[in-house]
């Protein structure tokens, strides 16, 4: 849509166990059909990085290459960044049969669907 020149980020490089939030409701009510409460890891068990979801973010837009539109600011670095967080939810796959339906390049998609439909909404009022 062309609002922003740019678009200021911190550190690229983390990798994060990125979900969708419906499947992790799914979770969280096959876990209240149960007998008896228990503590599960709700996760995908896979990692992409804030660099992946610029690509497929901008990819979706039809830019190949973001980085004139991307740039780093160490302002937005966390000074206790954590490398790498990924979730093993082989408990919630095998007593509950959880398995999450919505994969990382759905998710990124369904994410600018909407960011882009909010900001053409409010272009048109």
């Amino acid at each position: 849509l062309g609002l922003q020149e740019e678009i200021v980020m911190g550190d690229l490089e983390p990798r994060r166990d990125w979900g969708y939030a419906g499947d992790y409701v799914r979770a969280m009510w096959l876990m209240l059909q149960q007998e008896q409460p228990d503590d599960y890891v709700v996760a995908t068990g896979q990692t992409h990085s804030i660099r992946d979801l610029l690509d497929r973010a901008f990819a979706e837009v039809g830019i190949d290459d973001w980085t004139p539109y991307v740039r780093q600011d160490p302002k937005f670095f966390r000074p206790a960044e954590v490398d790498l967080l990924i979730g093993d939810s082989s408990k919630a796959r095998t007593q509950l049969g959880w398995e999450p339906e919505v994969d990382f390049p759905a998710l990124v998609k369904m994410m600018v669907a909407h960011d882009l439909a909010v900001e053409s909404a409010k272009l048109n009022r």
